[in-house]
């Protein structure tokens, strides 16, 4: 795990020395995804630079150091993360009388190009990347991400440079860089939350989508061109799916579960291959349940497992963890933390996210990040679960709730949704002690009863602001209006939602968050539940087999209950968060009020500051569920104050 940048000048005029130099510092941004180690190389003929960050995993020696330089010296390569099957590359490759000088991933993808080609080499690899590739024989330079995003690779212009970098502040510490905001992007990451590829905050810069790859002449590489038109994809989604589906598998309970716990087996060991530490966060969830449970089950020793917990009711899942890691025999560790140590993380987070992010999870994400990485540097997640087994309770209860009113007549509709929104969301909460959040949820399910189509739900289902408060809000493209992006035929509601999940907001949220925030601790997070294999499996199953019985993630239950006894997992699904509604009344309200001040919302020019402040007095005064409305816009002024003021 790493972090890299670089770029390439399209006139030669640079000096060298130049070049060198603004490299290092541009990679100096990046130390805290590679602490260990630091490297720029040059290429001999072409005014290109890569800069390196490593934080050794694999092959701590010096021969597994980047930028790397194949054995035929064609291809460079800077490279981020981990491939899982390289000892598997590595073997076929030696039966090709392939020599290899180190034992490093980051070898055998070399030795792959040079022997396969890199377009097949993509097909072939497994694993979570962002990667480029120079090819000295052609003059090009190559750009991948792994199919389902782990990791992030951003590329932009500064004038006449190509810049690169897995994260922002790599870009923007190129002096000749212009940091200017793309209303565009604004308006996505005001309904969402987050920035879905290719879409950036800044113009003229871009996220390289998932699965996806940028192949670029430098002869004919033109400053300032628009690159989003020139990325492709090497593997999608809706093939992949369809290809799975075409080989749908009819067999009993019993053998679906043995084969599923096989390869989710297989998937975890991968995952524990590490010349480091290693350990895994457990929430007591079933997803990280599962993987700890496998892990310990195929260990010689007690795993170490992390876990933080929050003393505010309903925010907290520690004890549940606790009783887990007891049954299971693993080296737990706790933390219990205060409203104050989460506040203390908050001033962090433009810097941590260095462009606007709104997921509040993001900080006990990188709290439980920061506690781990004191003992080890690899973390196994449980990431994953929800998108592929049909685990959020949209998936089931969405499904459920169009199912039943999709025939009821809009005007009665929109009086049901009406009627739930009287109550505000805390007397929701009281009425309904037994559900975590239920003053949420009875409000997302009121304005589901307003929606028309199954793209809409969806859509408001994840909209911060479904109408993003913009002076002149902008339209924008993203998957669910792109028809080069919408589910194949024959999928039920629930199965969709689960497409557009791995393909939206998996990378776009789930996977960023986890990306930056454990980064940031310099700790490598890995994820078994977002192996391609267990992707492909999934889309065998028939759906009875992720939602069955009311609940998601049928299939990882039954695993999980032949390794903990149901009782200790079986409850109802609360997620990773923090109570930030109540915090903006309390200890955060003068942070907030001073971000929401009508001066500081209408200081970029941008932003509909009655709307906003509408939404916030309507907060402070218990009316309405705005604290999710209220942190996107926080978050973006809070990067602002970051970045951009001044």
């Amino acid at each position: 795990m790493c972090g890299f940048t670089g770029f390439i000048n399209t006139s030669s005029q640079a000096r060298r020395s130049d070049m060198q130099a603004r490299a290092r510092a541009m990679a100096d941004t990046l130390r805290h995804r590679g602490p260990d180690d630091g490297q720029v190389w040059m290429d001999d003929e072409t005014p290109l630079v890569f800069a390196f960050r490593r934080l050794s995993i694999i092959d701590l020696s010096a021969e597994g150091r980047q930028p790397m330089v194949s054995a035929s010296g064609r291809y460079t390569i800077v490279f981020n993360g981990e491939i899982y099957n390289f000892l598997e590359l590595r073997k076929e490759l030696e039966r090709a009388g392939v020599q290899f000088r180190g034992r490093s991933d980051t070898e055998v993808i070399l030795a792959a190009a040079e022997h396969w080609g890199l377009n097949q080499t993509l097909q072939k690899i497994n694993g979570m990347f962002a990667l480029v590739v120079w090819d000295k024989k052609e003059r090009k330079i190559n750009f991948a991400r792994d199919r389902l995003g782990k990791k992030p690779l951003y590329i932009g212009w500064a004038k006449d440079a190509l810049l690169f970098g897995s994260e922002l502040k790599a870009l923007r510490a190129h002096p000749d860089f212009e940091a200017a905001i793309n209303p565009k992007s604004l308006s996505l990451y005001l309904q969402y939350g987050f920035l879905p590829s290719p879409a950036c905050i800044y113009k003229n810069a871009w996220s390289l989508p998932a699965g996806s790859r940028l192949t670029l002449s430098v002869p004919n590489l033109e400053a300032g061109a628009n690159l989003s038109t020139h990325m492709e994809p090497y593997w999608q989604h809706a093939h992949a799916l369809e290809d799975s589906r075409s080989k749908k598998i009819h067999a009993s309970d019993e053998t679906v579960i043995k084969e599923f716990e096989e390869l989710l087996t297989e998937c975890v060991r991968d995952r524990m291959i590490s010349d480091v530490p290693l350990g895994a966060f457990l929430s007591g969830g079933i997803d990280s349940s599962s993987v700890v449970a496998l892990m310990q089950h195929h260990s010689g020793q007690p795993v170490k497992t992390y876990t933080i917990g929050f003393r505010e009711a309903g925010f907290d899942e520690a004890a549940h963890a606790a009783k887990i890691a007891a049954h299971l025999g693993t080296d737990h560790h706790e933390l219990y933390l205060g409203a104050q140590d989460a506040l203390n993380v908050i001033p962090r987070l433009p810097e941590i996210y260095d462009e606007p992010f709104a997921d509040m999870s993001a900080i006990p994400t990188y709290l439980v990040s920061e506690f781990a990485r004191l003992d080890v540097t690899v973390a196994l997640s449980g990431d994953g679960g929800d998108e592929m087994l049909g685990g959020y309770n949209r998936h089931v209860t969405g499904a459920k709730l169009w199912n039943r009113i999709k025939f009821l007549p809009k005007p009665v509709r929109a009086a049901l949704g009406g009627a739930i929104k009287k109550l505000p969301p805390e007397r929701w909460n009281t009425l309904i002690q037994s559900r975590p959040q239920a003053g949420t949820l009875m409000h997302k399910a009121a304005n589901f009863l307003s929606m028309n189509t199954q793209e809409d739900i969806y859509q408001n289902l994840l909209s911060s602001w479904p109408e993003p408060p913009l002076k002149n809000a902008a339209q924008t493209k993203t998957i669910l209006n792109d028809s080069a992006f919408q589910p194949p035929a024959g999928l039920s509601f629930a199965e969709k939602m689960m497409y557009w999940d791995a393909l939206f907001y998996l990378p776009g949220d789930i996977l960023t968050k986890v990306d930056r925030a454990s980064m940031a601790s310099s700790l490598e997070a890995r994820a078994p539940l977002l192996d391609r294999r267990i992707y492909e499996y999934a889309w065998r199953l028939p759906v009875q087999f992720k939602i069955r019985g009311g609940k998601g993630k049928w299939l990882l239950r039954q695993v999980l209950k032949r390794h903990v006894p149901e009782e200790l997992f079986e409850r109802p699904k609360q997620g990773f968060s923090v109570p930030v509604g109540e915090w903006l009344r309390g200890p955060l309200k003068d942070w907030a009020e001073d971000l929401l001040s009508v001066k500081k919302l209408e200081r970029h020019g941008l932003l509909d500051a009655p709307a906003i402040r509408s939404a916030w007095t309507d907060h402070l005064a218990g009316r309405g569920s705005n604290a999710q409305k209220l942190w996107t816009v926080l978050m973006f002024q809070a990067w602002h104050e970051r970045w951009m003021k001044g």
